[in-house]
């Protein structure tokens, strides 16, 4: 199983901190994942032309590619402006209207306010709805006040992510085997 984290933000380091934290635990209880973690502010990424994401060299070519090829994505984001950032959009405007086809996709957001809470739901599931993404229903919503240096301090978030990690490889797993069944129905 191969499964990508992308971290949206090429500024400020609660997303990270928390993908971190959750490539980390992946690591630890599925140790036969293959884990990538793509951190937008390690890459030099374009600006979407329209092109098709395999005609993109370099870093944007990396990205796009290894996101393409993954069976399960998480996807860390802060909410800036009550929205996503715009790296994180044109990773989306960069790939195919069906990318997320057949990948179940969850998500961490990182907000310096509760009222931020239903970015998600009203920007970022609808995108990758739209995209044809198997989303986790749950996500964790991380505020300001639990963090502390760089570090996670609530438990209850530490909790979450553990959940959404297992709820990903679950579907991940249960989502290959019904496609992998429906594929064996057909004699050619």
């Amino acid at each position: 199983m191969k499964i990508v984290g992308l971290s949206g933000s090429i500024v400020g380091s609660k997303t990270r901190t928390a993908m971190d934290n959750t490539i980390k635990l992946i690591k630890e209880k599925y140790p036969n994942a293959e884990i990538t973690l793509i951190d937008l502010a390690d890459y030099n990424v374009q600006f979407s032309d329209g092109r098709n994401y395999l005609e993109y060299e370099g870093d944007t070519g990396f990205v796009t590619k290894t996101i393409m090829e993954a069976d399960a994505i998480i996807i860390g984001t802060p909410i800036f402006q009550a929205s996503i950032p715009a790296t994180l959009k044109n990773i989306f405007d960069l790939l195919p209207v069906n990318a997320f086809r057949d990948k179940v996709v969850s998500m961490l957001v990182t907000a310096g306010s509760s009222k931020h809470y239903l970015i998600a739901e009203q920007q970022l599931k609808p995108i990758l709805a739209y995209m044809k993404a198997q989303i986790v229903q749950t996500y964790v919503f991380i505020e300001e006040k639990d963090f502390h240096r760089k570090e996670i301090v609530n438990d209850d978030v530490l909790f979450r992510i553990e959940r959404l990690v297992e709820d990903t490889v679950v579907l991940t797993e249960t989502y290959t085997n019904i496609r992998e069944a429906k594929e064996e129905e057909y004699d050619f």
